[in-house]
């Protein structure tokens, strides 16, 4: 019996000293991908940028649905939301409050790009002007060849893809969100629920700023890797650019987000591309392949459970609060400017 004790003792020991080079299981890079198809049917008949025979809103819906298709087939873990699952238009407002309401850690939109036709003109000859200078008997016939043009308009060839983020110069409307657009800190019982915890301390501030720099650092990221993607099959890149203004769904959400503008319909040889099921998969197979690689980087540069590394502070308390911002109160992200 001493025996068969001394036996267990040394194995419970063994397992124990073993376990401690296990490393903590991390959490997964990404759970949840909220993937945006752009625009859609309107009542006054708007559906987005208009090329010689098609519209936007039907492009962004089939790369969407065939992203969505893809992703689901290489990433069966991730759970993937859709802001416009069928042709119907979703307000903009409404695609970022899905995005934040469903706790997303990653938003895609799908858009399309335009240009104005380019306005020409051509020299057809000149014509004979007749006028009059002086009085009386001082008055004088002129006569002046005046040059004609025939004034016309050709479509724009510009081309290539370029993705897009929120300008970094921005990020403190997202900070003034996660540290002033959360109802809890309004709840009676919120320190009960979600702990003691200043919003208004300088930690809680600089955390709230690491968090929005994060978003900012992840959404250039997977921009770069899009990019890099559609110069590997041959398509131009315009490159990675910071916006803003005029997009909504890359400010009002509370994550990593990125819009995506797969070309220009107005481009005759880009809009036979665009609309082909061939450009649209291959579309669809970049940005995936752009996935694999962002999640990859993720988890290399994944923070340990509790907080982000290197932050100088003892925080898990107040990072653990911010989580709580970002998952219950997403529908409310810069609820100041509605």
């Amino acid at each position: 019996m001493l025996k068969k004790t001394f036996v267990l003792a040394c194995s419970f020991s063994v397992l124990t000293f073993l376990s401690s080079f296990i490393a903590p299981k991390k959490q997964k890079a990404i759970q949840t991908i909220v993937i945006d198809a752009g625009h859609g049917k309107v009542g006054n008949g708007y559906l987005g940028a208009r090329g010689a025979y098609s519209y936007e809103d039907e492009i962004c819906y089939d790369v969407a649905k065939k992203l969505v298709k893809l992703v689901a087939q290489e990433f069966p873990d991730i759970r993937i939301v859709e802001t416009r699952p069928t042709h119907n238009n979703t307000d903009n407002r409404e695609r970022a409050d899905i995005a934040n309401q469903n706790r997303g850690d990653l938003f895609i939109s799908i858009h399309v790009n335009a240009m104005p036709p380019i306005e020409k003109r051509e020299f057809v000859g000149n014509k004979a002007v007749v006028s009059y200078v002086g009085k009386g008997k001082k008055k004088k016939k002129i006569t002046r060849q005046v040059p004609q043009y025939r004034y016309y308009s050709v479509p724009n060839t510009r081309k290539g893809t370029e993705t897009y983020i929120w300008g970094s110069h921005k990020n403190d409307d997202k900070q003034v969100a996660l540290r002033e657009n959360a109802p809890m800190l309004g709840e009676t019982n919120y320190r009960e629920k979600y702990g003691d915890v200043d919003p208004n301390s300088p930690d809680f501030i600089a955390l709230s700023l690491l968090k929005t720099k994060q978003f900012f650092r992840r959404s250039a990221t997977l921009a770069g890797m899009v990019e890099d993607q559609f110069v590997k099959v041959g398509r131009t890149s315009l490159g990675g650019k910071q916006r803003a203004v005029g997009i909504w769904v890359l400010q009002a959400t509370a994550m990593p987000s990125v819009l995506v503008e797969t070309g220009f319909i107005t481009n005759p040889e880009e809009e036979a591309y665009l609309n082909s099921e061939n450009g649209q998969e291959e579309i669809a197979v970049c940005i995936t392949n752009a996935l694999r690689s962002y999640i990859s980087w993720l988890e290399k540069h994944q923070a340990p459970t509790g907080g982000q590394s290197g932050t100088g502070y003892n925080s898990n308390k107040i990072y653990g609060f911010l989580q709580n911002i970002e998952e219950q109160e997403r529908k409310l992200i810069v609820a100041k400017k509605h």
